[in-house]
C-alpha cells in the first residue's frame, strides 16, 4: 500500500513524561470551497448516528467524519495524536490518571461551544445508556470524569490501561453537545451533532447526505465540498452495477472477492476505474465451544487445525484479498507472531490430524456441524465454511456439514450453547495488540464460547495493560499466543486486505485503507 508519511506525532512512550502534543506543521481547518461532492456506495448498513449506540463499522465510519473524538488516528498510524485536545497525558506513574486540555475555541456544527463539559457527558451518558448494541463495553476501567475547568477534562481510571488513549480516539470516543442530547436515553430522530470535518445534513434508508462543516477546527484537510452515501443493504449486484453505470465515485466495504476479481479482469471497466488497496487488520477465527461435547475435545481441534489449509482456502474463495492468518495478533500490529504456522504447519497433514484423534481415543469419523451466518462477517462466509468442510471431509477423518442461519438468530444460539463450531470475525477499536487479545480471551469474552485460562487473565492481560511502551509487549503477547495455539479455544483463519473501487479521476482513497480502519472522507478528492 502507498502511504503518505503520517503527521508528526509523539509516541505514546512518551506519554508519562510530556504526554501527547499537537505535532509542528499540522494543518488545521477546512478547504470547504475546494473540490466536488463525492457519491460513495456501500453495502454495510449504518445502524446507528448516535455514539452511544453504534459499535459496527458502518455507524463508526459516519463518527470518524462527524464527531471529533480528543484524539485521532493519522493515516498510515497505529499511535494516536490529539484532534480536539492540544495535550493529552497520562500524570502518574500507576497510569490510572490521564488529563487532556482542549483546544481553544472548539464548536460544535450548530456553532454550540464544545467544552469539558461536552467530553464528561459524552463518556458519562455512553456508560449510563449502557446500550448493548454500544461501546461501553470499552470502558470498564473508567471510573469517573473530572472537569477543574472548560478546557481541562481528567479521566480517573480503576486500574492501569494504557490503550485508554487508543479507546478515546476510536469512534467510541465521539464527543457529542450536551445540549443535543438526552443524558439517559437515545437519539432517535437519524440526526447528529458533532464537532468534526462534516455535518449530517440527513439520514435515510437509503442515502446518507454530508456537507463540510465550516465550524471544524482539527487535523483534517478537507479534499471535496461533501459526500453523498448511498447504501445498497447487502445489495453486492447493484452496487456493482452502479458503480459501472457510472452512478457512484467510489465503492467502499461490500463488494465481493469475485466482484474485485471480475473488475480487475475486465478491460473495458478496468480503464474506467481503479482499484485500490490497502493494509487491513479484519480478521476471521473458527470459534469452538468448550463446553461441546465433540469440539470441546482437544484432539478434535487439534485434527481442525492440522487439516485447514488457508491457501487454498483463499485462493479457492477469496481470490487473493485477503492473506493465510496464523496468529491472533494480525500482521502490522506490535506482537504478532506465527504461533499457530509454528505449532501446526503451513500445508495440511493427515497423518498428524489422525495422531491427534488416536491420542484423544476417537477411531471413526468426527460427525461435526460448522455453523455459518450469511453476510455479517463477510459475503463469501458460507461458501467459505463449505470449503472448510470439504477439506476436512477430504481427510476421511471428518463428516463435517455446513449451516447458516441469519445473525440475530445466530447470535442468540451462540449465547444459548448451541454450537460447537461457529464463525467469528473482527473490524478492530483502535490497531493495539490489547484489541485482538482482551476481547477473546479476557474476563466474559465476546465470543461466548466457555474459554478462560488463568495465565491469559492473571497475569498477561494486567501486564500488558500497564505498559505504556507498547513495543515492550511483545514477550507477553508472543506467550499469550503460544497459549492459545496450544489450548485451541479458536483457529484463526484470514486477515482480509481493505479494498475500493473508484472512478478514475478520483484521489486519495490510499489514504482511508489502513490498520485503524479509520475511512476518512476528507481525504477524496475528484477532478
Amino acid at each position: 500500500m502507498n502511504i503518505r508519511n503520517p503527521s508528526p506525532v509523539l509516541s505514546l512512550t512518551t506519554g508519562l513524561a510530556v504526554g501527547l502534543l499537537t505535532g509542528c506543521g499540522t494543518v488545521t481547518g477546512n478547504s470547504s470551497d475546494s473540490g466536488s461532492r463525492i457519491v460513495m456506495g456501500m453495502s454495510d448498513e449504518v445502524l446507528a448516528t448516535d455514539p452511544a449506540s453504534g459499535y459496527d463499522p458502518g455507524s463508526w465510519l459516519l463518527f470518524n467524519n462527524v464527531f471529533q473524538s480528543l484524539l485521532s488516528f493519522p493515516n498510515g498510524a497505529t499511535e494516536p495524536q490529539p484532534e480536539a485536545a492540544k495535550k493529552c497525558v497520562f500524570t502518574d506513574n500507576r497510569i490510572t490518571t490521564y488529563e487532556c486540555t482542549l483546544k481553544d475555541d472548539l464548536k460544535f456544527s450548530n456553532g454550540d461551544s464544545l467544552t469539558s463539559k461536552d467530553v464528561k457527558f459524552s463518556f458519562e451518558r455512553m456508560l449510563k445508556i449502557n446500550d448493548e448494541a454500544g461501546p461501553a463495553v470499552m470502558f470498564p476501567m473508567l471510573d469517573k470524569v473530572e472537569t477543574p475547568d472548560e478546557q481541562t477534562v481528567v479521566f480517573k481510571l480503576k486500574y492501569a490501561d494504557a490503550t485508554f488513549p487508543s479507546k478515546v480516539a476510536s469512534g467510541a470516543g465521539s464527543i457529542v453537545d450536551h445540549r443535543s442530547y438526552d443524558a439517559d436515553g437515545l437519539r432517535k430522530d437519524g440526526g447528529a451533532v458533532g464537532s468534526g470535518p462534516y455535518k449530517l445534513d440527513s439520514f435515510g434508508k437509503d442515502e446518507a447526505v454530508f456537507s463540510v462543516n465550516e465550524n471544524y477546527e482539527g487535523n483534517a484537510d478537507v479534499e471535496n465540498s461533501g459526500v453523498t452515501m448511498k447504501f445498497f443493504h447487502g445489495d453486492q449486484t447493484a452496487l456493482k452495477r452502479d458503480l459501472r453505470d457510472n452512478k457512484l465515485d467510489v465503492a467502499y466495504r461490500g463488494l465481493s472477492s469475485t466482484d474485485i476479481a471480475d473488475i480487475e479482469a475486465d478491460s473495458s471497466a478496468h480503464s474506467a476505474v481503479d482499484i485500490v488497496d490497502g493494509t487491513g487488520a479484519e480478521v476471521q477465527h473458527l470459534v469452538f465451544n468448550m463446553d461441546d461435547p465433540v469440539a470441546g475435545r482437544l484432539g478434535v481441534r487439534q485434527a481442525m487445525a492440522y487439516l485447514l489449509d488457508r491457501e487454498a482456502l483463499i485462493e479457492q474463495v477469496y481470490q487473493g484479498t485477503a492473506t493465510p492468518l496464523y496468529s491472533i495478533i494480525p500482521a502490522g500490529i506490535t506482537g504478532h507472531n506465527t504461533a499457530f504456522f509454528d505449532t501446526y504447519g503451513a500445508r495440511p497433514s493427515k497423518a498428524k490430524a489422525e495422531a491427534a484423534l488416536r491420542a484423544e481415543g476417537i477411531n471413526g469419523k468426527v460427525k461435526l456441524t460448522l455453523w455459518s451466518t450469511p453476510s455479517r462477517y463477510g459475503p463469501s462466509t458460507d461458501q467459505e465454511f463449505q470449503a472448510i468442510a470439504t477439506q476436512l471431509n477430504n481427510s476421511g477423518l471428518f463428516e463435517a456439514t455446513v449451516k447458516s442461519v441469519p445473525f440475530e438468530q445466530y447470535e442468540k444460539d451462540i449465547d444459548a450453547g448451541k454450537y460447537g463450531v461457529y464463525v467469528k470475525g473482527w473490524v478492530p477499536d483502535y490497531p493495539d495488540p490489547d484489541n485482538f487479545t482482551s476481547p477473546f480471551f479476557g474476563d466474559g469474552n465476546v465470543l461466548g464460547n466457555n474459554y478462560t485460562n488463568k495465565t491469559i487473565t492473571g497475569t498477561l492481560l494486567p501486564k500488558t495493560a500497564a505498559e505504556s511502551e507498547r513495543s515492550a509487549t511483545e514477550q507477553e503477547y508472543a506467550e499469550l499466543q503460544n497459549i492459545v495455539a496450544e489450548e485451541l479455544p479458536v483457529i484463526p483463519i484470514w486477515q482480509a486486505k481493505q479494498y475500493a473501487v473508484v472512478k478514475n479521476n478520483v484521489y486519495g482513497l490510499e489514504y482511508c485503507l489502513d490498520a485503524s480502519t479509520v475511512f476518512r472522507f476528507w481525504e477524496i478528492s475528484k477532478d
